[in-house]
């Protein structure tokens, strides 16, 4: 499936519904804005499926969590996190969501699919 993309020089729209999700380190991943739209961060629509602990190197994430409840793993610590919460992600801390959650994350700056280093 295409992605359905309706721009004009000033703004983008995207509707999730039309963007065909695949699976990436954290679960099933529907980029909204990519690197390639140009914009200065982007934004994914996931839902965590067994997420796999990791960092980014360059990218700092936001974690906004629109649906379920569950623990985010970062670096040493343990937070419960659930529906409306929100969670700052510095580059550089390992990182993972454990639960059925879904999520709307912001990675600045853009190119954090290029940037993801597992370690588990």
């Amino acid at each position: 499936m295409e992605h359905v993309i309706r721009t004009t020089a000033r703004f983008l729209r995207r509707d999730p519904a039309e963007v065909q999700p695949w699976a990436e380190t954290c679960g099933q991943i529907r980029p909204l804005i990519e690197a390639v739209d140009g914009a200065a961060a982007e934004v994914h629509h996931v839902e965590i499926d067994h997420a796999k602990l990791h960092y980014h190197a360059k990218t700092d994430e936001i974690y906004y969590i629109i649906a379920g409840q569950g623990t985010m793993v970062l670096d040493d610590e343990t937070i419960e996190v659930h529906q409306g919460v929100v969670v700052y992600v510095p580059r550089g801390v390992k990182h993972k969501a454990i639960g059925k959650l879904t999520v709307l994350t912001v990675c600045i700056p853009r190119g954090v699919l290029d940037d993801i280093h597992e370690v588990e």
